[in-house]
């Protein structure tokens, strides 16, 4: 057999053709696109989790300003009605929960988790919680609705007050939103507590309430 003859055989039988190449256009761009939406799909899905952890295993960093120094004042507008300063709590010791908004299940998760458990909260000697987000006032007042939360979530859309506490520093998102920051205020405004749970490598979204609980209390025995 001549060498064309072979050459002819061969490619009649696909031997030599690329991976692929003999596929119709439809199947090909169909795999694409598969291919395309399992890759958002894995990177909504870590996003949805939130770097969960395990109770115990939830590192994070002490931003600025930290314990010791005065929290920076703010008055926000607030979903359970006008505004909400933190001068007006003077008095009392107040969890500020930094986080990412509307969009991150996990942080609403943690809200909700954290209320269940007040009690516990109560007994380290903290009187009132108050999360801040970037969100509009109205998408935070539907979620807060839907989600049936008693906790006052303050609007600050032009991060004023998220880059006073640097709450903007430690996330997935870049300095755009906050990420997922924990802050005990004392009764004379200073910052007895900061953890920065949001930064790399984990990006955490969601602290285990027992790990939250065990964190501050060694935190507020040190301060």
């Amino acid at each position: 057999m001549s060498t064309k003859a072979r050459r002819r055989r061969q490619t009649a039988a696909g031997v030599g053709k690329p991976s692929g190449a003999g596929l119709p256009t439809p199947i090909k761009v169909g795999g694409i696109v598969v291919v395309g939406l399992a890759s958002l799909s894995a990177i909504f899905s870590a996003h949805t989790r939130g770097g969960r952890v395990s109770p115990g295993q939830a590192a994070f960093q002490v931003g600025e300003p930290g314990p010791g120094k005065e929290a920076p004042a703010f008055g926000l507008a607030s979903t359970a009605g006008g505004t909400l300063d933190l001068t007006s709590l003077r008095g009392k010791t107040v969890l500020l929960y930094f986080q990412e908004g509307v969009d991150c299940q996990p942080c609403w998760d943690q809200l909700k988790d954290i209320e269940k458990d007040w009690s516990r909260f109560q007994a380290l000697g903290i009187d009132q919680m108050v999360s801040v987000t970037t969100d509009p006032l109205a998408a935070l007042k539907q979620k807060v609705a839907d989600e049936g939360l008693s906790t006052p979530v303050l609007s600050d859309p032009t991060l004023s007050v998220s880059k006073a506490y640097h709450a903007n520093s430690y996330g997935m998102m870049g300095t755009g939103a906050d990420s997922h920051s924990f802050l005990v205020v004392g009764p004379d405004g200073l910052i007895r507590f900061r953890a920065d749970y949001g930064g790399a490598p984990n990006y955490t979204m969601y602290v285990e309430v027992p790990t939250l609980l065990a964190q501050l209390q060694q935190g507020l025995k040190k301060a």
